[in-house]
């Protein structure tokens, strides 16, 4: 689906295998994963709701009925529609990473993280997860959790730049200044735009 022809000719793929199989929710989902390309959101919300009639377990589908949500600045709504997803499908790691980072976007820390360790446990390699992990206990105070948790991530993506940000941040907090100043001098190489006030308490310590 690299371009709007294409895109269309898989619709149109789609709503003929609707028409043959109506029951069938993976092509109602299909369908809607086209709509999400041409960003007709109520169109493919239609047809999410008509996968999971067919399909109540159909864990992905509720997933993007909470990436639905998050477009329309509905957090609490994502975050109902993924914990619907890990009901549906307990080992789902997407569900588990996008109920941890709506957690964190809503301040409660203390369910974010679980939701996040569940997300990692399930898939070894979501940086997303760990990223959004890190910062989690970052903000608890659990320092050596979170470098340990940056670093792993920089293991998976060595240039992963939020990482580097974080990292900074916490070898900050830890007041291993040489380390934070490693990192965010790498953090800004690869192009991230690390806070003025963290930059400014590094240079304090160069």
């Amino acid at each position: 689906m690299t371009n709007i022809k294409n895109v269309e000719e898989y619709i149109r793929m789609q709503k003929a295998a609707i028409a043959s199989n109506p029951e069938c929710g993976n092509s109602h989902y299909n369908l809607a994963v086209g709509y999400l390309g041409q960003k007709k959101y109520d169109e493919a919300e239609n047809e999410l709701h008509e996968a999971i009639s067919c399909s109540p377990n159909l864990a992905e589908a509720y997933v993007q009925l909470g990436g639905i949500c998050l477009q329309r600045g509905d957090l609490e709504g994502c975050l109902e529609y993924n914990r619907r997803a890990v009901k549906a499908r307990a080992g789902f790691a997407e569900g588990w990473g996008n109920i941890g980072f709506v957690q964190m976007q809503l301040g409660n820390i203390d369910e974010a993280i679980p939701a996040l360790e569940k997300a990692v446990r399930w898939n070894q390699k979501f940086l997303q997860a760990y990223t959004t992990l890190a910062n989690a206990y970052l903000a608890k105070g659990r320092i050596e959790e979170s470098i340990e948790t940056n670093l792993k991530v920089i293991g998976m993506e060595p240039n992963f730049p939020v990482a580097y940000n974080n990292l900074a941040i916490a070898y900050l907090e830890n007041g291993e200044f040489e380390l934070a100043i490693e990192n965010a001098d790498k953090a800004v190489e690869l192009g991230y735009e690390v806070a003025p006030q963290i930059l400014e308490e590094l240079n304090t310590h160069r």
